[in-house]
């Protein structure tokens, strides 16, 4: 008796959010092999650690990969602390800088402190693709090389693009998919997961799998998450991005301010709301958008920070942004009565931005307020008199009080 759901049943959640399967019909077949000699399959994601902190849309394709570990397969999570030393040019339009080995460190620590917020750390195998990829001499090196044609590599769309425009391709960036496919090998993957600008790399672990007399792993692609401005993908490049770790109050806030198209796709890619009931997720977020968005934000911060959390940022969002309170919580900062001070350094020596540049830029975009009063001149100053009580607002979701 097999411990795995039916095909069609497991189908059904591997599919949810996914744009290409390649090749589905091997997928398939993957599973029943799985089922008929009841052996999981082994669910393959690497992660090249690049910055410490992870947002919402790395949680799409770690959420696929708790999927695979619920449906009772052995997921493994790579740490690229080897790959990253070359710095994977996927998307970029200039070669990435790599970065140090003590940089790799640090931020895979955060990473795999962030990314156990979603996965079973107990069920998932967590290594290091440097265990196998440093050990390598340099002939092995050039026998992986000679796997894949200079035609084949330029096929890649960020390669020619960079080509044509005849900006540089450094010789080690082609490594960088081969290294990738080699971890592939090195673990007799079943399945790698990515994003769609991975396509290419994993592809290439099939070739490099074939070429080994493996079974070639099936590639399952993931959408790349659009971000809170509704247009570019979530970046912190982009300041459009909902980290996993934002505080509560800020994570309800910046799921409010998506706009309504990207209702659906929040749900069906980033959210735990069962397969079932997005059909109706989808009717409301067109009839209701406005409710369904405070739905989705408090289901957002209920599963990063628990139910009480999220009911305390509802109320957080009523009281400041919909009766334009100043929350009970909010520093309260202290001004000698007869002195004046210049709004742009209060602003700053609070911390509420990160420098009077910040500062001056949100004065300018009017994210700047007294009592609800926008204040717009960067020189604008406060003469304070004894018993004052001010409300400062700094952007949409930081608040203080000035008193005298």
């Amino acid at each position: 008796m097999s411990s795995f759901l039916s095909v069609k049943e497991q189908l059904s959640v591997i599919k949810r959010g996914t744009v290409e399967i390649v090749p589905e019909q091997e997928l398939i077949e993957k599973l029943k092999t799985s089922r008929k000699e009841n052996r999981p399959l082994r669910i393959k994601l690497g992660c090249d650690p690049t910055r410490p902190d992870l947002h919402l849309g790395h949680s799409v394709i770690l959420r696929k990969l708790r999927q695979f570990q619920d449906l009772g397969h052995h997921v493994i999570l790579i740490i690229g602390d080897f790959t990253a030393l070359i710095g994977d040019p996927t998307g970029q339009n200039k070669t990435r800088p790599s970065l140090t080995e003590e940089e790799i460190r640090e931020n895979a620590k955060t990473y795999l402190d962030q990314a156990g917020k979603i996965l079973e750390r107990d069920k998932t195998e967590i290594i290091y693709n440097s265990d196998w990829l440093r050990p390598m001499r340099f002939e092995d090196v050039i026998r992986l090389c000679s796997k894949l044609t200079v035609a084949r590599m330029i096929e890649r769309d960020d390669f020619s693009k960079r080509f044509n425009n005849n900006e540089s391709i450094s010789l080690h960036e082609f490594l960088y998919p081969l290294a990738q496919g080699q971890d592939s090998v090195h673990l007799k993957s079943d399945v790698e997961l990515g994003g769609t600008d991975q396509k290419f790399n994993l592809l290439v672990g099939r070739d490099l799998q074939r070429d080994a007399g493996q079974e070639p792993q099936v590639c399952l692609m993931m959408p790349l998450l659009v971000g809170t401005d509704g247009s570019m993908k979530m970046s912190k490049s982009y300041d459009n991005y909902i980290g996993i770790d934002e505080p509560a109050n800020d994570m309800y806030g910046k799921a409010l301010s998506i706009p309504d198209d990207l209702i659906y796709p929040y749900f069906e890619l980033v959210t735990d709301v069962d397969q079932e009931n997005l059909e109706d997720v989808r009717q409301k977020a067109e009839t209701d958008p406005r409710n369904t968005k405070h739905e989705l934000a408090f289901t957002l911060t209920r599963m990063y920070h628990g139910e009480e959390k999220a009911i305390e940022a509802r109320k957080h969002f009523e009281k400041t942004v919909i009766n334009k309170d100043i929350p009970d919580d909010a520093p309260v900062l202290e001004f000698e009565g007869g002195t004046s001070h210049r709004l742009m350094d209060i602003i700053s020596d609070a911390g509420l931005t990160s420098s009077n540049g910040e500062t001056k830029r949100m004065m300018k975009q009017g994210g700047v307020s007294i009592d609800d009063r926008k204040i717009k001149d960067p020189n604008f100053e406060i003469t304070f008199k004894k018993g004052d009580e001010l409300g400062l607002k700094v952007g949409k979701r930081k608040f203080a009080k000035l008193v005298s």
